[in-house]
């Protein structure tokens, strides 16, 4: 066994043992397997000279003014007496130069930093949903309550590795501060990395001032170390609105990474044709990724890919199919043609925790992993094409990615792994059982589930016949039983509350 390994082995023994679940260390992954390759160079290089051919003849409309008056400072040609804007293929080509191949994001937790780009690969939380459900109380409006319980959940599992923004929408809060509440608990609830929205500058404003008092550095030192993220998404088709290009470029002012992502529903929202599909969406995010680095040049951005069909026969978005999964392998080609990171998700449309909700999502992971994701939202939790945060659905999709890590992890092929001794000393028609080689390795040998019940019939059926569901169930209660905040400074933590209360008393956002 290879030092390394041993090492791996000796962290998953020892987190095993430890009290709360049975899982996975904290790892930061790395894919090493080369990306599926869905298209040829030639289809890219067809989907990229298409998208180059929209930009500058067709353009991207731009709902903000002084985004607007940037791109044509930098040469776009921006139409009299309209928000549409057309690109030179020239520059575009240009100014995307300057977005950085790998980025690193820093946590309040330094152990919990995550790097993007190259073959690193990284699995959020869901984010955004409107409604929330357990099997407990069922599917009800989001609220505060279920927000903080999602953040200490996503806590609790390792194989959550940033939040992707709220879990869950806070609905209970009012509008104007909700964001300072939501956010001062991800900062203290979690030692990981987590996400602003850009619903205007403000927001994202008191979001660069939390997270820089959370860390204890300067907003200078937050602009050459970023710790925050936000997701852009274009108002498909060929669309950028106000609050998101307020956003963006309140983001890249402070230096803080824009993860550029087009929402494309073929057959909806775009073309009704896969091709199609993705030559709008990339043309929407060169432009968007574009503007970035004129807003400022050398901030990191990520490249993402959004783009599944709708059924058409009812209009209801569809996700984890055929259709998503190639889309996603797609996707990460069309990055990488660019040297982009690159952000997938990990969706279904399920609406329950079913055998629906599992195949569907791992069709989604499968396209994520295998087109070399960097960054993969929704990784945990997320139902009902979005609308709703599971609890059991986040312990199984930590399932379903510790599966994935595990699927990512070298083979050992050293002399002892190989166990020509082993055989020697069963020899032919023995058993490995009582072997050496296999009682120095039985508690480590394999992957040992965080949901899965791999007892046989009878011991399943005396046990209760609980199905995967239900087992989950019992998971996320007791996660949430066990957990502990982790320690932050009392004098940070009262800086934060201090800038709350100040924000709060100037009553919030007035953009609302």
């Amino acid at each position: 066994m290879s030092r390394e390994a041993a090492r791996e082995a000796r962290g998953r023994r020892n987190t095993r043992q430890a009290k709360g679940l049975k899982q996975l260390p904290w790892r930061n992954h790395r894919n090493n397997y080369d990306p599926v390759r869905v298209l040829s160079d030639d289809q890219i290089e067809a989907i990229h000279q298409t998208s180059l051919r929209i930009l500058s003849e067709l353009g991207i409309e731009f709902l903000e003014e002084n985004a607007l008056r940037i791109l044509k400072e930098n040469g776009a040609e921006v139409k009299a007496g309209s928000n549409l804007v057309r690109f030179d293929p020239a520059l575009v080509m240009e100014k995307i130069k300057t977005v950085p191949k790998t980025f690193t994001l820093h946590a309040r937790n330094a152990a919990h930093n995550l790097t993007f780009g190259a073959n690193h690969i990284n699995f959020g939380s869901v984010a955004s949903a409107p409604n929330v459900s357990d099997m407990d109380k069922g599917r009800r409006p989001g609220n505060f309550e279920d927000y903080c319980n999602l953040v200490r959940l996503a806590q609790s599992l390792n194989a959550v590795q940033f939040l992707g923004g709220y879990p869950v929408e806070p609905a209970d809060l009012p509008p104007s501060t909700r964001h300072l509440d939501a956010l001062y608990m991800a900062a203290t609830l979690t030692d990981k990395v987590w996400h602003p929205y850009s619903l205007g500058n403000e927001r994202i404003e008191d979001a660069i001032e939390l997270i820089a008092l959370a860390r204890g550095i300067s907003k200078e030192q937050l602009a050459k170390e970023p710790s925050v993220f936000s997701i852009i998404n274009s108002n498909s088709p060929l669309r950028l609105d106000t609050p998101m290009l307020q956003g963006l470029q309140a983001m890249a002012k402070a230096g803080q990474p824009i993860v550029l992502t087009p929402f494309t529903l073929s057959g909806a929202m775009a073309p009704a044709t896969i091709a199609g599909a993705l030559a709008q969406a990339n043309a929407e995010a060169l432009a968007g990724l574009a503007f970035t680095q004129m807003v400022n040049p050398g901030v990191p951005c990520v490249y993402g890919g959004f783009t599944s069909n709708v059924d058409m026969k009812t209009g209801a978005p569809a996700f984890g199919t055929p259709e998503y999964t190639r889309a996603a392998m797609a996707g990460g080609q069309l990055a990488r043609r660019y040297g982009f990171p690159y952000r997938s998700s990990n969706a279904c449309a399920s609406n329950t925790v079913d055998a629906q909700a599992a195949y569907e999502s791992q069709m989604s992971l499968w396209g994520a992993v295998m087109g070399h994701a960097n960054l993969i939202l929704h990784g945990a939790g997320w139902m009902e094409g979005g609308l709703v945060a599971s609890f059991e659905k986040m312990v199984i999709d930590a399932e379903m990615i510790q599966g994935m890590s595990e699927f990512m992890m070298p083979l050992d092929v050293s002399e002892d792994a190989l166990g020509f001794e082993a055989m020697r000393e069963v020899g032919p028609g023995g058993h490995f059982f009582g072997a050496a080689h296999t009682l120095a390795r039985y508690e480590t040998a394999f992957y040992s589930p965080l949901v899965s019940d791999w007892r046989n019939y009878e011991t399943w059926r005396l046990a209760g016949a609980q199905d995967a569901a239900q087992r989950a169930n019992t998971l996320w209660k007791q996660a949430l039983a066990e957990f502990e905040a982790p320690a932050i400074d009392p004098a940070i933590d009262e800086a934060m509350k201090d800038f709350i209360g100040r924000r709060k008393a100037e009553g919030g956002v007035k953009q609302i």
